[in-house]
């Protein structure tokens, strides 16, 4: 769903890793999703602020870009969305040991 914003899913991933690391006695799955909840509404916010820029300016295209791109990021903050996602279960279920 982000594949073309790369940057996003960078910043996805450190958060991710940065869980990995980290000791707690919260279980890595539920800090997982904590820090996804977090970076995706950081996304929607950043979105929604560069889409009333856009407006702001009066471009169409940028404001169809804009739009868009808080359309994406509003449908990929959905928790339903990844929450689910079995792969990623699976990645926490497979790697429990090395991320708790």
């Amino acid at each position: 769903m982000l594949k073309e914003h790369p940057e996003h899913l960078q910043i996805l991933q450190n958060d991710l890793i940065s869980v990995a690391k980290k000791k707690s006695s919260t279980p890595a799955f539920e800090r997982a999703i904590w820090a996804l909840e977090d970076a995706m509404s950081s996304f929607v916010s950043e979105a929604r602020k560069e889409l009333k820029a856009a407006q702001d300016t009066g471009d169409e295209k940028a404001i169809a870009e804009a739009d868009a791109k808080e359309r994406l990021m509003s449908r990929a903050s959905w928790k339903h969305v990844w929450l689910n996602d079995e792969a990623l279960w699976e990645y926490f279920q497979k790697n429990n040991g090395a991320v708790q």
